[in-house]
């Protein structure tokens, strides 16, 4: 490999990620899918981005508690953010903070299954997977 590609790829880190599900019936198994989690140990760095297409989710239950699924994602918006917002979570490290959001559970908004990759920016990666796998 040239020197340059060596650089390249050792500027880039492992990171994990599971996108945040919204599952309005489960016993339907239907669900939307309404944000990231973005987890990157070598750099510390965990969050959550979030959307929800509320037109989208009323398709499949039109009596889905929204108000419950937008505090329900600010919670793990505020879980991967530490401090005070991560309630019990916030002396915990950004790879325990991750792992028990990815945890599986039968809440109404759900973690799918947990993929990988490399980046050199976790929070670029973050909006670009929101992008793609949400909006």
């Amino acid at each position: 490999m040239s020197e340059r590609h060596d650089r390249h790829v050792s500027d880039r880190h492992v990171y994990e990620y599971a996108v945040l599900r919204v599952v309005p019936r489960v016993e339907r198994g239907e669900f939307v899918n309404a944000g990231v989690l973005v987890y990157c140990r070598p750099l510390a760095f965990v969050a959550a981005r979030t959307h929800l297409d509320e037109t989208r989710l009323l398709a499949l239950d039109p009596d889905v508690d929204l108000e419950g699924v937008r505090a329900a994602l600010r919670a793990v918006e505020g879980v991967c953010a530490g401090g005070d917002a991560a309630g019990q979570a916030a002396h915990d490290d950004a790879g325990r903070r991750f792992r028990w959001l990815i945890a599986p559970r039968s809440t109404i908004v759900q973690p799918g299954p947990v993929h990988t990759g490399l980046t050199a920016d976790p929070a670029a990666e973050a909006e670009r997977l929101l992008e793609v796998l949400v909006r």
